[in-house]
């Protein structure tokens, strides 16, 4: 990622547009970024993270601080825009925050909403393509390109050495949270959380089984019933380790017993069983008797009925017969009773049609007809000269008729205007009465508004002033309390303080170590160290007691604000308001309401009245021009009227000599004339047709009679009434074949051995078998329902024994995965006693991670301490606190490896450089490695001597190779001499501007 230009309006201490050209202070590779404090040095980092992220860092956007320069002038946006590359691609990212505008229209402000613009430069084409101006969109697709989000950017490539400093003398747990930001380490978190829910959730399955399995004891003692007291239960409870072998061993007790009782009702079983299948053969054999004896009995009483039915069977057999002869006769049949319908048919029509004709036509031939419907056509094309005078005749009447009509319409209108114009005069005085009376209320109206106004500030100031006065003795009353507690608070923290002091012996001795120097004598020896006595007091008893005394003391400074604040505007609403009650000034303000409100309304009515004038003198002028238009058509509608009524005479002449005596009118005539065609073509075709079926009919008479002949019926009626239909021919059939089935069947019958042998033999008595059978029955069912009891009861005890069985052999897996899971989430988590360092799973990834920022940043530290120190990782365990994450410093001078906190300040401030350029390698190789081509380094070079600035700069120059750019932010003066390049950040009443100095600004 390398930055090309920035250019802020209106951001942070920014009024105006000011832009850095980073391609310029790169050409150095590295530059100094210094200005006054306040300036704006850091608002300059925070403006390319708010571009690229929309947000700035952490602790800023935290904080609540507003984004928009207090400089800035009302009608300029404030605008962050931010030109770099990344992975080979030229961007452009603009980003407005949401701000305060004047409106377009009218006074005030409103919000307007925040923007984004991404956009892309285009080698092929030189230009700039727009990408996308959502807000989602662009901020996934810049964390995509750069592998990091905002927390790993600012601390990768802003370098905060006070983090940093923090860092290296921070605790695990603090180490732990930075870390597990900066290398997304999460998921192992949710390993040592899958574990734990893990182990849980098999611990409850473990101690759900051990419930179970005494459930299914207590079953199995429900089904064994009484003989379950002699047997002994278990005694074992859940979670124990004896529960199975017990639960088993009592069931394999309670299925012995209760096979033992199985057996014993079997044996009764089978003995009833014999004396039942006696019983059952002699049943059968009585009920076989009396069977075959209804059976014989049956089929005689249906051969009686047979033979009864037999004249009736010969009837349906001729039936049928003749039926099928006549068969051959139907195809003629059907041709003739078709030709009969048509014959019939054809007459109809040809009466029908004779109806309608002169009685000279009725019965005349269809040449005849023809010759007439000719004539009649002819005479209907004679009257087409008639047709056109006709319809000119018309319209001249319905011209006159429209000529009659608007005379009668103007004449209506004369009337009403001259009745109008007789009003004018009274109409228009009262309309100018009206206008007179709308602008003198007016005028009232605006005297009436000012005293209005007037009256109501005063009553405003009154309600004001009797609030106020609630509210100062409400707030003196406050300042009071507040004054109190205040002054308690006090002599209680000065209480503790000296008392705290009287005992400070005890607790410089609290600190006290064997071997350690004491802070006050520096003796290493300690013989009798100062013991607390009764009463004594800590420093946080003595912390907490002054925190409240300066919680009180600001109380009573906001008291006193508030009483101020409360007096002086009482004092402003008494002079408004003076000493005029509320109710009076507010009758006085309702009644110049009133006022106000009808002299509006009569006001409100000016513009009206003057239009209702205007109105009715340009209806004036109408209703005038409406006469002298009126006038001018009556005058062109007389000699209209003459000249087509003359026209009118001419074209009746003419039609009384084309009709002659014809009455009507010509279409009236040629319709009577199209129907009297219509009628003579109908006539003609039913005369056609008649004579037509009539030998169609013949002819299917003579084919139907020799048909009938063949078929050997005497005539056709004859073979017609022999004829079936197909349900009749089959209904026939059936009944034949019913009735021969049936004579089968009673022979059948009687033939049979066993029937005939039964019929020999005394009538059966199945009555006295049936009771006997049933009595045997009875017993079996008994001795079943034993059996059944005894056989559940085992099988019951059968299948609980084995679901029993079956939950032993499931906990088994299930005992071994909870202890297996047990075992893993302890060891993850760091409480199992298998792991020594008490060191947690995500802990011991991070450590990891600590290790190679470790073993990155002792390159670099080496260099800048001349080879004295070694940043090292240690696992090492701090008295009962976990461990993994611990950061030692070892000193080549000594050999000795000791904490990083005892790093005097300029040391610190090497080392945690040193840590930041490592850590930000190592999460630059974590985010894929994505190139870093400018970076920034904030403060801490002051508390360098000159051997270790020059040292600490020649590392950070070795950050340069390969065309990279590196800016320190410092106050140092010693550093404006040692490096050239440099962005001054300069400050003013009217905001910050930056300015670009060195080699870089004067070749540009």
């Amino acid at each position: 990622m390398r930055l090309h230009r920035l250019t802020v309006t209106g951001f942070g201490p920014f009024g105006t547009t000011q832009t850095v050209d980073f391609d310029a202070l790169g050409e150095a590779g590295l530059f100094l970024l210094h200005g006054p404090t306040g300036a704006g040095k850091t608002s300059v980092l925070d403006a390319v993270c708010y571009a690229l992220y929309g947000s700035v860092p952490g602790a800023r956007q935290s904080a609540g601080i507003p984004l928009r320069s207090d400089h800035t002038p009302a009608g300029t946006s404030t605008e962050v825009v931010l030109d770099l590359t990344v992975g080979e691609r030229r961007l452009e990212i603009t980003r407005r925050p949401a701000q305060q505008r004047p409106k377009k229209n009218g006074k005030g402000f409103t919000t307007e909403r925040a923007q984004s613009w991404l956009r892309e430069h285009r080698p092929d084409t030189g230009a700039w393509a727009d990408l996308s101006r959502s807000h989602q969109e662009i901020g996934h697709e810049i964390e995509t390109l750069l592998g990091m989000s905002r927390e790993q950017f600012c601390q990768v490539v802003l370098l905060p050495q006070g983090d940093f400093a923090r860092f290296l003398r921070a605790d695990a747990e603090t180490r732990g949270k930075l870390l597990g930001r900066l290398f997304d380490t999460h998921r192992f978190r949710a390993v040592e959380e899958r574990l734990a829910e893990q182990r849980k959730t098999a611990q409850r399955q473990v101690e759900s089984g051990d419930e179970k399995l005494l459930a299914l004891a207590h079953r199995m003692a429900q089904a064994a019933g009484g003989a379950a007291a002699d047997w002994p239960a278990p005694t074992a409870r859940p979670g124990e380790p004896g529960l199975a072998g017990e639960v088993l061993g009592w069931a394999a007790v309670a299925r012995a017993g209760a096979r033992e009782a199985w057996a014993v009702a079997e044996s009764r079983l089978r003995h009833t069983e014999t004396g039942q299948a006696a019983a059952r053969q002699a049943l059968d054999r009585v009920r076989g008797i009396a069977e075959a004896q209804r059976r014989h009995a049956d089929a005689l009483r249906r051969r009686s009925a047979l033979d009864a039915r037999r004249p009736e069977r010969d009837a349906w057999q001729e039936r049928l017969d003749r039926g099928r002869k006549a068969e051959r006769t139907a195809a003629p049949l059907a041709l003739r009773e078709e030709a009969d319908r048509d014959h019939r048919a054809a007459r109809a029509e040809r009466q029908r049609t004779a109806a309608t004709l002169p009685a000279d036509l009725a019965e005349a031939g269809a040449d005849k007809l023809a010759a007439r419907e000719r004539e009649t056509r002819q005479e209907l094309a004679a009257l087409e000269a008639a047709r056109g005078a006709e319809r000119r005749t018309g319209d001249i009447d319905r011209e006159l008729a429209e000529i009659d009509r608007q005379a009668r319409a103007d004449e209506d209108t004369l009337r009403e205007t001259a009745d109008w114009l007789a009003d004018w005069d009274g109409r228009r005085h009262a309309l100018l009465r009206r206008v007179e009376e709308a602008q003198e209320a007016a005028t009232r109206a605006e005297q009436l508004a000012g005293r209005l106004e007037a009256a109501g500030r005063k009553l405003a100031a009154a309600r004001r002033r009797d609030e106020l006065t609630a509210r100062a003795g409400t707030a003196d009353r406050a300042l009071t309390a507040a004054r109190e507690e205040a002054a308690d608070a006090k002599e209680t923290w000065l209480d503790l303080r000296e008392r705290r002091l009287r005992g400070i012996a005890a607790e410089l001795a609290a600190r006290l170590a064997d071997g350690q120097p004491c802070a006050v004598c520096g003796s290493t020896a300690h013989p009798d160290p100062a013991r607390p006595g009764d009463g004594h007091v800590d420093r946080a008893a003595e912390d907490t007691a002054y925190a409240a005394y300066t919680r009180a003391d600001a109380a009573r400074a906001a008291a006193e604000r508030d009483l101020a604040v409360v007096d002086e505007a009482l004092t402003a609403a008494r002079t408004d308001a003076g000493h005029h009650p509320v109710p009076e000034l507010l009758e006085e303000h309702g009644g110049l309401e009133r006022s106000l409100a009808g002299a509006r309304a009569l006001a409100g009515g000016t513009h009206a009245a003057r239009e209702a004038l205007a109105a009715a003198e340009r209806e004036h002028e109408q209703r005038l021009a409406v006469r002298r238009e009126a006038e001018r058509r009556a005058a062109a509608r007389t000699s209209r009227r003459e000249a087509l009524e003359e026209q009118r005479g001419e074209l009746t002449a003419e039609l009384a000599r084309l009709l002659g005596d014809a009455r009507g009118t010509v279409a009236e005539r040629a319709d009577v004339l199209r129907r009297r065609t219509a009628l003579l073509a109908d006539a003609a075709e039913a005369v056609r047709a008649v004579e037509q079926t009539a030998r169609r009919l013949k002819e299917a008479d003579a084919g139907l009679g020799d048909a009938a002949y063949r078929a050997g019926f005497a005539t056709p009626a004859a073979a017609s009434a022999a004829l079936l239909t197909d349900d009749q021919h089959r209904e026939l059939q059936r009944r034949l074949d019913d009735f021969g089935a049936e004579a089968a069947a009673v022979a059948d019958k009687l033939a049979e051995a066993d029937t005939r042998a039964a019929a020999a033999l005394p009538p059966a008595d199945p009555a006295a078998a049936e009771a006997a059978h049933t009595a045997a029955e009875r017993a079996v069912r008994d001795a079943a329902a034993t059996l059944a009891a005894h056989r559940e009861r085992a099988a019951a005890l059968d299948r609980l024994s084995a679901d029993a069985a079956a939950e032993v052999r499931r906990l088994g897996p299930l005992r071994e995965e909870y202890e297996r899971v047990a075992r893993l989430a302890g060891l993850a988590a760091g409480t199992s006693a298998d792991n020594e360092r008490k060191m947690r799973l995500e802990s011991y990834v991070l450590a990891a991670r600590l290790e190679q920022v470790a073993e990155a940043a002792t390159a670099r530290l080496q260099r800048m301490s001349a080879g004295r120190y070694t940043l090292v990782h240690s696992d090492a365990r701090t008295g009962t606190k976990r461990s993994g994450l611990g950061l030692h410093v070892v000193d080549a001078w000594t050999g000795a490896e000791r904490d990083t906190a005892t790093l005097s300040g300029g040391e610190t401030f090497f080392a945690s450089l040193a840590l930041a350029l490592g850590l930000a390698d190592v999460v630059t190789d974590e985010a894929g490695g994505v190139r870093l081509d400018t970076l920034f380094i904030d403060e801490g070079f002051g508390s360098l001597d000159d051997q270790t600035l020059d040292e600490v700069l020649d590392v950070l120059d070795s950050l340069r190779e390969r065309d990279r750019t590196v800016g320190i932010v410092s106050h140092v003066a010693d550093l404006r001499r040692r490096i050239p390049v440099q962005l001054e950040v300069l400050k003013s009443r009217s905001g910050s501007t930056v300015r670009l100095r060195g080699a870089a600004a004067l070749d540009g």
